[in-house]
């Protein structure tokens, strides 16, 4: 009978990891591994097991896992240790409905001071997720297009907040577009709030993200209803 391959066995190593860099190392290959769904959701993460198949101790091992748990990626379950997030939970509506209240107000007031890059930058990343396929990147760049509208709001911890809401729903993102078999997402909502930007209409920008945000809403809540 052949065995599944296990979930580690997926991550690719190249080389010795220099001491100075294991942790981000560690951290940026568990998660990208856990946003594309190589690493599913209950699977634990032994950290002798990560020292050994990065050729590292287990300092930096436990550093790199500490970051992603802050990340809501991973749950410290007791006789498991770490272990890979569920992909969506059923406070999903909830956290949208409070995603909701900080990103229009990250939006009101960033808008007043995104410059002509600022918005350059918005509309690149549109373009790319015209015309990518990749899962993983239309995800990544679903995230980089809304920080670029919020990102010059003067309060640091309103946009870690923001952030970290982001980078969940990057995950259920790209579990959603492949689980449908879908190319490619519609680029009419995120024109529409760049434009109201670009003319300096916070009401209309922060209704249109408010509109946005909602149709995802109802998204999470058919996955849940599944």
């Amino acid at each position: 009978m052949t065995q599944k391959p296990k979930p580690l066995s997926t991550i690719q190593v190249n080389g010795p990891i220099p001491a100075a860099q294991a942790r981000a190392v560690i951290e940026s290959s568990l998660r990208e591994a856990i946003l594309d769904g190589r690493l599913p959701s209950g699977t634990a993460l032994r950290q002798q097991e990560l020292a050994d198949l990065f050729g590292v101790s287990r300092m930096p091992v436990r550093e790199a896992l500490r970051q992603l748990e802050a990340q809501s990626l991973l749950n410290v379950v007791q006789h498991k240790g770490a272990v890979v997030a569920p992909l969506i939970t059923s406070s999903a509506v909830e956290t949208y409905a409070l995603r909701s209240v900080l990103e229009s107000f990250a939006l009101r007031l960033s808008i007043p001071l995104l410059d002509d890059n600022d918005l350059a930058m918005a509309a690149h990343y549109i373009e790319q997720l015209e015309t990518q396929a990749d899962h993983a990147e239309i995800a990544r760049l679903n995230r980089l297009f809304h920080m670029s509208l919020y990102h010059r709001a003067p309060n640091a911890k309103l946009l870690d907040l923001v952030e970290h809401e982001l980078n969940e729903e990057e995950r259920f993102l790209r579990f959603h577009l492949s689980s449908m078999g879908l190319g490619k997402l519609t680029q009419d909502d995120h024109h529409a709030m760049l434009a109201a930007a670009a003319a300096k209409d916070i009401d209309q920008a922060v209704y249109l993200l408010e509109q946005h945000l909602e149709k995802a809403s109802i998204t999470m809540r058919k996955y849940l209803n599944q």
